[in-house]
C-alpha cells in the first residue's frame, strides 16, 4: 500500500514534465507557424479538431461530476436508487451530439482535402520532381532543365507543384516542410502529388517523416525562399553552371582529385543528372548533407568519415590523406555560381 501511494505521489510530476516535453524542439520544425497558404489551411484544420476535442472533454467531465454529486449516497440512505433505462430523449441525444461533431470536423476536412488536390494554376506555377533517396533528397525542376540537392529553392507567392516518388529498390519517405505544409510520402513505382506555397522569404526546413533507416533523424533538407528576380537569376546561374575557377595550387590539386574520384558520382552540372546529390553551386549552400553547417570544419568530417556521421548512407570512405582532402574542400570551396 505504502510503495502504491508513493508511485501516485509521482503522477502529478510526470504529467507536468510531459506538458513541458511537449513544447521542446525546433521552431522551426512546427506546423504551428505557418508561412503559406497550405500551411494556414490546415492549421485551421487543427483549430478545428481541438475545439472539438475540447469541447467533449470538458462536456464529459461537468456531466460526470454533476452526476457524481447530484446522485451520491446520502447519510442513512438504505434503499436503492430508483434505477432508470431505456431513455428515447437520452438515446437520442448521445446520438445525434456524436455525428454533428464529426460533421463539423468532415466537412472542412472534405472541402480542404480536395482544394488541396486542385492542380488549377500549375502552367503558371513552378513545377519540382522530388526523389527521395537513402538518406538524401534529389530535386529537379524539369522545365529549367536543373538538378540539384538537399537544398530547393522557390521563388516567394508562387504556386510549386511537387511530384513525388523514391527509386523502385528504395524505401518509403515521406515529404514535409512543417511551415509550409504537410506530409506527403514517397513511394518507390508510384508519384505522389502536391502543391505548396511560401508567401515569406526566409529559409524553412524540412524532414523525412517516414522512419526510413539508421539515419532517418539526418535525413533533412532545407527550401530556401526568394523573391522572384533573386529566383530567377539563381535559375540562370544553375542553367550555366559556370563556378569561380581554383586560383591556388591547392585548389588545383583538389579538382584533379575530384576529377577523378569524385566527379562520377557527383556532377558540378546542374544540367547533368547524377547517381548521387549534384553538387552544382555547393560552396554557395548553407549544410553539408543536408544538417552539418557548410564550413571548412564539418565539409573536412564529411569526406573522412561520410558512415561515422550518416550511418547508412552510400557515400564509401575514400581512402584520401590529410593533404588530399584538404585540396578537395580547399576545390569544394571554389564552386561558387558566377
Amino acid at each position: 500500500m505504502t510503495q502504491s501511494f508513493k508511485a501516485w505521489r509521482l503522477l502529478p510530476l510526470l504529467v507536468m514534465l510531459a506538458l513541458v516535453l511537449t513544447g521542446c524542439g525546433d521552431p522551426y520544425l512546427s506546423a504551428l507557424n505557418p508561412s503559406g497558404p497550405v500551411a494556414e489551411e490546415q492549421l485551421s484544420l487543427i483549430y478545428i479538431s481541438l475545439a472539438v476535442m475540447i469541447f467533449v472533454i470538458v462536456a464529459v467531465i461537468v456531466i460526470y461530476t454533476y452526476v457524481l454529486i447530484r446522485f451520491r449516497a446520502r447519510p442513512g440512505q438504505t434503499e436503492i436508487p430508483k434505477q432508470v433505462e431505456g431513455s428515447h430523449t437520452l438515446e437520442i441525444i448521445w446520438t445525434v451530439i456524436p455525428i454533428l461533431l464529426l460533421i463539423i470536423i468532415a466537412v472542412p476536412t472534405v472541402m480542404t482535402t480536395f482544394s488541396l488536390a486542385d492542380e488549377t494554376g500549375i502552367e503558371e506555377g513552378l513545377r519540382v520532381n522530388v526523389v527521395a533517396h537513402q538518406y538524401w533528397w534529389e530535386f529537379e525542376y524539369p522545365e529549367e532543365g536543373i538538378y540539384t540537392a538537399q537544398e530547393l529553392v522557390i521563388p516567394k507567392d508562387t504556386w510549386v507543384f511537387f511530384e513525388l516518388t523514391a527509386p523502385d529498390n528504395g524505401v518509403i519517405h515521406s515529404f514535409w516542410v512543417p511551415a509550409l505544409g504537410g506530409k506527403m510520402d514517397t513511394n518507390p513505382g508510384l508519384v505522389n502529388r502536391m502543391k505548396l506555397k511560401a508567401d515569406k522569404v526566409g529559409t524553412f526546413h524540412g524532414k523525412c517523416a517516414e522512419l526510413c533507416g539508421a539515419s532517418h533523424a539526418l535525413m533533412d533538407f532545407k527550401v530556401t525562399v526568394v523573391e522572384q528576380e533573386e529566383y530567377d537569376v539563381w535559375a540562370q546561374k544553375m542553367m550555366a553552371s559556370q563556378h569561380v575557377e581554383p586560383t591556388t595550387a591547392v585548389a588545383q590539386q583538389g579538382r584533379e582529385i575530384y576529377a577523378n574520384q569524385c566527379i562520377g558520382c557527383h556532377a558540378i552540372d546542374a544540367n547533368t543528372k547524377s547517381p548521387y546529390p549534384n553538387l552544382a553551386g555547393f560552396a554557395d549552400r548553407q549544410y553539408v548533407a543536408g544538417w552539418w553547417i557548410n564550413d571548412e570544419k564539418n565539409l573536412t568530417e564529411w569526406i573522412k568519415n561520410p558512415q561515422g556521421l550518416k550511418p547508412g548512407n552510400v557515400m564509401p570512405d575514400l581512402g584520401l590523406s590529410d593533404e588530399e582532402v584538404a585540396a578537395v574542400v580547399e576545390y569544394m570551396k571554389t564552386l561558387k555560381l558566377e
